[in-house]
Parts: structure tokens; C-alpha cells; sequence
């Protein structure tokens, strides 16, 4: 999609012309299962992809593709589709082009999530390697004949390390072999992995996107741009006849619509809605978060991870590859488990839960909750221990927050 000539902002509130009925200033709620035709042959016609038209929510819905429009805009895509979470998206971006005896190279550091995932693809006779430190050149040494496409987040969450898109999309296509990047912790307001060579892009869209923790959702973003070998990716070649669309052609006939996994039209509203303010919050969020990590790393003497800061080994790249900023999350390591919970139990503003990108500062212990499922081994390579507190943070004014995490610091230090 080429550039309106917009900034971030403007473009998410005026980027897409909507032709909403009685001029409606925001996206309606097409609440229905269903859509009427004037006749069988229209109907025929959407069926067969010879015709534009909306037939059934779980194939598509206006509201849902309003939302798929700002995203793919954003992200700077050829096309995006919109699911019924992020992992759901995540699950159709790989599974559209993997088969039984097909291999995936993926980032170690990565969501506990979507590590299950790919547990799970081994039922499926898809197996995963693992680049144990996100260095492009560790992706290269893992690549076989059976290697049929790469993975990685912007941001790791979260071990919060940085993958050079770059680099990586170099070597990946250098053997014919896509780009997938998650990039849900970055959004776009921090980088567009399309710009620098990634090939789909998967959000959350439960998380910044949304910003209000009201839905679940994700979204994936297909270039357009790499060239497909039909012969190695066998599934696609009955859409050939697509070109660039070929991809999201196979994803809308197929696996999309017979797995179920479309997004709900009030959650892609509610999408739609959040999505004006990202630009927004993700600043005030970023600047938070570095002024939040350099008090716990100076002033509380905390052992603390986050790319803004200069002590941390993805400093460097961070500054390489973002815009804007470094990012809404922190982490720090307190000695124990038992601290950990003490610190997350004082706090008194951020809320415990599992879920980041939300206006309100929210913390969680991820060894004992969303990675509670990985094996010893894959925690350390996600950058999971069980001293670990990690913080996603708000919009609150940063002195509250700062006294907060004083208070709740030098509280457990109390015998």
C-alpha cells in the first residue's frame, strides 16, 4: 500500500475514507450473521470470487474490514485479515503455507504462547528450531532444505530483545524462505517490518492496538512482495492465478474460514475505536516506561531490563531499528520468588493481570502464569525467571508510578 503522505496520527483518523451510511463519524456495528443479495447469481458470484460482496461474518464483514483497512495501512501491507485473537492470527499466518514435514526457524525469546503453538504444530508433523541468541547469523546456521519459513518478534516478550528485521529478511530470502514477525509489543508506531523486509506481520490486537483491554483480537499483514516457489509451497499454487494475492486468496478460502477464527464485528469496533489514540498512548507509554526503568535502575538499584537503557546488550539495536521510542514494557529481576510477589502484592496502581498495552500500568509474575507451561529450558530462553516482575506501563502520571514502585520496593526489603 503506498504512503498517503500522512503522519501516524493523521492517518489513523482520516488514512481510510469510509462510505459509513447517513454519515456516521465512527465505524457502524454490522451485527449480523448474514448478508441479503439482490439475487442467486450476485450471491453465486461472491461465492465464487467472481463478485465484491459480504456473504457471512465468518468469511467477512464490513465492520471487520474497516478495521483490516487501518491496520494494513498502518503496517504498510498489500492485505490484512483479522481474527478472533493473536494467536489465532498467528496460527493462520503459518499454517496457510506449513505441511506435515515442513520445519520452522524461530527466536528463541519469544511469547510462552506462541512456544505452546508450536508445541502443538508438532502434532502436526511441523517441527521448530530454536535460535538460542537473536543474532542473524545464528538464524543462517539452522536452515535446511525442509526450512520453510523464519520467525521472530520485534520486540521479544518478554526478554525484550531486539531482532535486526533487516538482516533477518536478508537471509531468509536468500533461500526463498519468508519472514514472519510478530509485532505486537513495537506496534507501528515503533516500526513497520514490512518497510525493512519482513513478509507477514502479525499483531495482537488485544494489546496496543486496542489499548483498553476490552477485546481479544489479532490481525496479519501480508506484503505482497515475496515471490512464491509454487513447487515449494505446493498449497499455494491452485492460486497462482492471484499473483501477489495469491496468499491471502488460499488464507480467505481455506484455512481462515474453515478453522472459524474470525474476529467478532462490536470487537473490531472496538479495535477501530482504540486504534485512533495508539499513536497517543504508545508515546506517552514509551516515555513512561524509559523514565520508570532509569528510577528503578538509579535510584532503587534494581536489576533492570529494557532496551532504552544504555546498560541494556539491545541498546544498540534498539536505537538501530525503532522510532519513537523503545517500547512499554519493563522488567526486573528482585532475588526471589517470594520478593516478587511481595514487590507485584504492595503495589497499589497497576493491576494484576495477564495481558500488556492497556492505558493502565499493569504487572505480572511470567514464570508462575504465562509461562508456566514452558519446560526450565525454554523459560531461560525466553528470558523467564522466577525472581522476574514484568511490567507493562500506563499513561498515569509518572511520579504516582514511581512512588508506587518506591513504596512496594522498600516494603519487601522489610523483615
Amino acid at each position: 500500500m503506498k504512503d498517503n503522505g500522512y503522519g501516524f496520527n493523521t492517518t489513523l483518523l482520516h488514512g481510510v475514507d469510509d462510505d459509513t451510511p447517513y454519515g456516521a463519524t465512527t465505524v457502524p456495528i454490522y451485527q449480523s450473521s448474514a448478508f441479503k443479495q439482490p439475487d442467486a447469481e450476485t450471491l453465486e458470484k461472491i461465492f465464487d470470487n467472481k463478485a465484491m460482496g459480504f456473504s457471512y461474518t465468518r468469511i467477512n464483514n464490513p465492520t471487520v474490514e474497516a478495521f483490516e483497512k487501518r491496520v494494513n495501512l498502518l503496517e504498510n501491507g498489500l492485505a490484512s485479515v483479522a481474527c478472533s485473537s493473536g494467536m489465532a492470527a498467528l496460527f493462520n499466518a503459518m499454517v496457510n503455507i506449513l505441511q506435515a514435514g515442513d520445519e520452522v526457524v524461530a527466536a528463541a525469546g519469544l511469547y510462552g504462547g506462541t512456544v505452546e503453538l508450536f508445541d502443538d504444530l508438532k502434532g502436526l508433523g511441523i517441527t521448530t528450531k530454536y535460535v538460542l541468541e537473536n543474532n542473524p547469523s545464528n538464524y543462517e546456521s539452522l536452515i535446511t532444505d525442509r526450512t520453510k519459513l523464519i520467525f521472530a518478534e520485534t520486540i521479544g516478550n518478554p526478554k525484550l530483545d531486539i531482532t535486526d528485521i533487516e538482516l533477518v529478511a536478508e537471509i531468509a530470502h536468500s533461500h526463498n524462505i519468508p519472514l514472519i514477525i510478530d509485532n505486537t509489543v513495537a506496534t507501528p508506531y515503533l516500526v513497520k517490518p514490512i518497510n525493512l523486509g519482513a513478509d507477514i506481520v502479525v499483531n495482537s490486537s488485544s494489546k496496543y492496538m486496542n489499548g483498553h483491554s476490552n477485546s481479544i483480537s489479532g490481525i496479519l499483514t501480508w506484503s505482497g512482495r515475496f515471490k512464491w516457489d509454487y513447487e515449494r509451497y505446493p498449497g499455494l499454487k491452485p492460486y497462482k492465478k492471484f499473483g501477489a494475492m495469491s496468499y491471502i486468496v488460499k488464507l480467505r478460502n481455506g484455512l481462515f474460514r474453515n478453522s472459524g477464527g474470525c474476529l467478532a464485528p462490536q470487537n473490531a469496533f472496538y479495535n477501530t475505536i482504540g486504534l485512533e489514540t495508539l499513536g497517543l498512548r504508545m508515546s506517552r507509554e514509551c516515555e513512561n516506561a524509559m523514565e520508570l526503568a532509569e528510577f528503578l535502575e538509579k535510584d532503587m538499584k534494581m536489576s533492570v531490563n529494557y532496551p532504552g537503557l544504555k546498560s541494556s546488550k539491545y541498546h544498540g539495536l534498539a536505537d538501530k531499528m525503532l522510532s519513537n521510542g523503545y517500547g512499554a514494557i519493563v522488567t526486573v529481576r528482585v532475588g526471589s520468588k517470594e520478593r516478587a510477589f511481595k514487590i507485584i502484592n504492595a503495589l497499589k496502581i497497576p493491576y494484576i493481570l495477564a495481558n500488556i498495552g492497556d492505558t493502565k500500568t499493569l504487572v505480572i509474575h511470567p514464570e508462575s502464569t504465562i509461562a508456566t507451561h514452558l519446560s526450565d529450558t525454554e523459560k531461560e530462553q525466553s528470558g523467564v525467571y522466577d525472581d522476574l516482575i514484568r511490567i507493562s506501563v500506563g499513561i498515569e502520571d509518572i511520579e504516582d508510578l514511581k512512588q508506587d514502585f518506591k513504596q512496594a520496593i522498600e516494603n519487601s526489603m522489610e523483615e
